[in-house]
């Protein structure tokens, strides 16, 4: 990372009270519970913005407001106009491939089908810091639900202690 320039982090999901805690916005749970309870968001470059620091480093916190599949619409213009180096990126987003209540990280790679980070991919390039927040495939579960049906289902009680549980045990 640059430390000279802020870390940009942006937590992927989709606008509006309808969508709150379901599986698809635990980027954003992940954002506000980073951000703190006392956050004051602003609208701009199509996102939630908030300008916040985390161990010494400026940092700026980001709800896109575009809805998943066009994150890229908010993501790009927001590292142009802070002039934020791709190695400052920090996308956290949710991933059905992972058990319920992990996390894994990585930097680059392919999309695996998610269609946020395909727009972000598009807009900017690949080579960002990714974490990615399991909240597990209706398999897992005995499940049968097609997959747009599962991620923007809500969490029950017990998952949503597991996806607290691991949102608290990121470190940026």
């Amino acid at each position: 990372m640059q430390e000279n320039k802020p870390v940009l982090i942006v937590g992927l999901g989709n606008p509006g009270p309808e969508y709150a805690l379901t599986r698809h916005n635990v980027g954003f749970m992940a954002i506000d519970s980073l951000a703190g309870t006392d956050a004051k968001w602003k609208k701009e470059k199509n996102a939630l913005t908030m300008r916040g620091e985390i161990n010494g480093a400026r940092v700026i916190f980001a709800k896109p407001q575009t809805f998943m599949n066009n994150s890229g619409d908010a993501v790009g213009p927001l590292m142009a106009f802070y002039k934020i180096p791709l190695e400052n990126l920090v996308v956290i987003h949710d991933d059905m491939d992972l058990k319920l209540g992990t996390m894994r990280e990585k930097i680059g790679g392919s999309s695996a089908g998610h269609n946020g980070i395909k727009s972000i991919d598009a807009a900017i390039g690949n080579d960002y810091r990714r974490i990615r927040i399991g909240v597990g495939h209706p398999r897992d579960f005995d499940i049968k639900m097609d997959s747009v049906d599962w991620v923007l289902g809500k969490f029950d009680d017990e998952q949503l202690k597991q996806i607290k549980s691991v949102i608290k045990s990121i470190k940026i």
